[in-house]
């Protein structure tokens, strides 16, 4: 396969698991799943969380997609695999790292587009019902969580200077 091509797979499949990360989060999640995401939201003791189930819902497809690739030649389905499998990562490194702190890897980051992020997820997490909600994507949250952290940002490093 061309290389600009399955690279191109990679990326398009990447940008389409956040819509799919979106839709799993507000209908299957919020929907017939609940009993496996509700103590995410209800904090629960412990590390594990039945919530993290959802790690191998996507991480199946993602490893079939690229065993099936690889067994037909390298072609199309090992690079939507490698799409899946990276946004998987992202998905690991912004929501349990970064903004639940799950692992204090990135603790102090101050860009504005994470604090956005922190800000929309936490937003969604105000609400401890199923139905309730808002903000439900992973790296894409409302246009005003971006604009409110990009002026904090301002404000700060102008007391700075």
């Amino acid at each position: 396969m061309n290389a600009v091509l399955a690279i191109l797979i990679v990326i398009a499949t990447f940008f389409f698991m956040e819509f799919m990360a979106w839709f799993t989060h507000k209908y299957v999640m919020h929907g017939f799943m609940w009993y496996f995401h509700k103590d995410h939201h209800q904090k629960e003791p412990g590390f594990f969380e039945k919530n993290d189930v959802f790690f191998l819902i996507f991480a199946v497809p993602s490893w079939l997609f690229t065993m099936f690739g690889m067994m037909h030649g390298y072609d199309w389905k090992l690079f939507v695999g490698i799409g899946i499998f990276v946004y998987g990562v992202c998905y690991f490194l912004v929501h349990d790292v970064l903004i639940h702190q799950r692992f204090k890897w990135f603790r102090g980051i101050k860009n504005p587009y994470f604090n956005a992020l922190r800000k929309g997820h936490n937003a969604h997490h105000k609400h401890k019902g199923k139905k309730d909600g808002e903000s439900f994507g992973m790296l894409v949250v409302p246009w005003e969580f971006f604009k409110d952290a990009y002026q904090r940002h301002k404000k700060k490093r102008a007391k700075v200077a």
